[in-house]
């Protein structure tokens, strides 16, 4: 099955999973349109480079995007972030769903589309 999917760099990914982190700061937002589920994959390395590929993510939970918004520095807390800046954007996620997968995936920029079956 093929899902639209967005890498966050650990610990950030297990964070949203456990419900911790409900806000998602990106400098970017969204398509206009999206109104689907994420897959969110937990990866270990930053990928600053367009086209950049870490092979190494794992499934960690779906979400949907309720909200996308400037940031605000009030949005520290929900985005478990150390600092604020102007200029980004707040994605505020809702219907959390963890999930237990211990297969590897690939990380990418932006959203992309991951096949996995999650059954």
């Amino acid at each position: 099955m093929k899902h639209k999917t967005l890498s966050i760099v650990h610990p950030n990914g297990s964070r949203i999973a456990r419900g911790e982190k409900t806000i998602e700061v990106r400098s970017w937002q969204p398509p206009k349109d999206f109104n689907e589920d994420l897959l969110i994959v937990e990866n270990k390395k930053f990928l600053y480079n367009e086209g950049e590929i870490d092979p190494e993510g794992t499934p960690v939970a779906i979400v949907r995007i309720k909200n996308v918004r400037p940031y605000e520095e009030s949005d520290i807390p929900a985005a478990c972030a150390s600092r604020w800046e102007p200029g980004y954007y707040s994605w505020e996620l809702e219907n959390i769903r963890p999930l237990n997968c211990s297969v590897q995936v690939p990380a990418a920029r932006g959203i992309y589309e991951t096949d996995l079956d999650l059954v």
